[in-house]
């Protein structure tokens, strides 16, 4: 029997980790924390918490800054995965206060609640990202890579990552800080690039590419990260303590092929992608090395990526009600160097 509490647990990767969690262990109870911005929603969990109470999960609607709600919830919890954050390195651009009170002090505040009932807490899962590192300065970004934060999201991220573990180094806490690679999968909001090029298709729309869409990503679909947090759950935890652990492929594509290659596969014309601007803060590329999450997780990646994409394409096409209603949120506005506006 365990307790876990998942902070942001109706989000995107948070809602695909509860999900797994629920099914594959009937002994777990669940405490999922939202505050359900923009991105998060309570259709993601995998019980309808407006129909009838579960006594195996529990929905708390309220903000990871909110000292005595988390230090509540934390109190009653063997295990604490941190999700809840900001996520999107467009809309760190437009609105990046936000992104360092949710990122850096809500993580501040959960980890302070960790370390106030660290007699109950037998691990702390801290969510970073490989965003933390900025371009690749190596052909695989191993752990040691030298943290270079390109944007308000990857920097209000950075904060975090520095911060949990600051605080295994000078208190001990029993945290781990996971480094996931660039997720998709179902149930991502449209302004991450994968759904905006797949439901664009859906509707005949064009692909919008940042600059010559040169840019690389290691693409992890998002069942494999929460394979990996699923054996982070369960691995001996003195093996884990204090460490920073990369999840990605360890292959990178470019967003002009992922947009090439989702118009193949929707059989639409390559006439369809639109080259914009480029980004501010654009990251060149990233790879990740995946060794250390084979030595310390016994983790591998399994979906391939043409593999993940057609589940992903599927999911999309069947689900149309979960996200025309995000379609407004498609594209952030972004000020050029020169002055322009232009959406992202």
């Amino acid at each position: 029997m365990k307790t876990i509490l998942v902070t942001g647990g109706a989000g995107f990767i948070g809602s695909n980790f509860v999900r797994r969690i629920y099914s594959r262990y009937p002994d777990y109870s669940i405490i999922v924390l939202d505050a359900l911005t923009y991105a998060g929603f309570v259709e993601n969990l995998p019980c309808d918490i407006n129909r009838r109470a579960d006594p195996r999960l529990k929905f708390w609607y309220g903000d990871v800054r909110n000292a005595e709600l988390v230090s509540k919830l934390v109190s009653q919890s063997d295990v604490v995965l941190h999700f809840a954050a900001e996520t999107h390195v467009t809309r760190s651009i437009f609105d990046n206060l936000r992104f360092f009170e949710t990122d850096v002090l809500g993580t501040h505040v959960v980890a302070n609640a960790v370390l106030s009932h660290a007699s109950r807490v037998e691990r702390f899962i801290h969510i970073s990202t490989s965003e933390v590192y900025g371009t690749a300065q190596t052909p695989e970004m191993e752990e040691n890579h030298p943290i270079c934060p390109m944007s308000p999201y990857a920097s209000a991220k950075a904060g975090a990552d520095r911060l949990v573990y600051s605080y295994w180094a000078t208190y001990k806490i029993p945290a781990v800080i996971i480094r996931p690679f660039n997720n998709y999968g179902p149930c991502q909001h449209l302004e991450k690039v994968v759904p905006r090029f797949i439901t664009s298709c859906l509707m005949n729309e064009p692909l919008n590419v940042h600059g010559g869409g040169e840019a690389e990503r290691d693409w992890l679909y998002v069942e494999d990260l929460c394979r990996a947090l699923d054996m982070a759950l369960h691995q001996d935890m003195r093996s884990l303590a204090g460490e920073a652990i990369n999840v990605g492929t360890g292959r990178s594509t470019s967003i002009a092929r992922i947009a090439e290659i989702i118009c193949d596969k929707m059989g639409k014309s390559h006439d369809l992608i639109r080259y914009v601007g480029e980004r501010p803060g654009q990251v060149l590329r990233h790879t990740s090395s995946t060794a250390k999450a084979r030595e310390l997780l016994g983790w591998q990646p399994e979906t391939t990526f043409e593999h993940g994409l057609d589940k992903t394409i599927q999911w999309y096409a069947n689900n149309p009600k979960w996200w025309e209603k995000l379609l407004w949120m498609r594209h952030v506005p972004i000020i050029t160097e020169d002055g322009r506006e232009e959406l992202h």
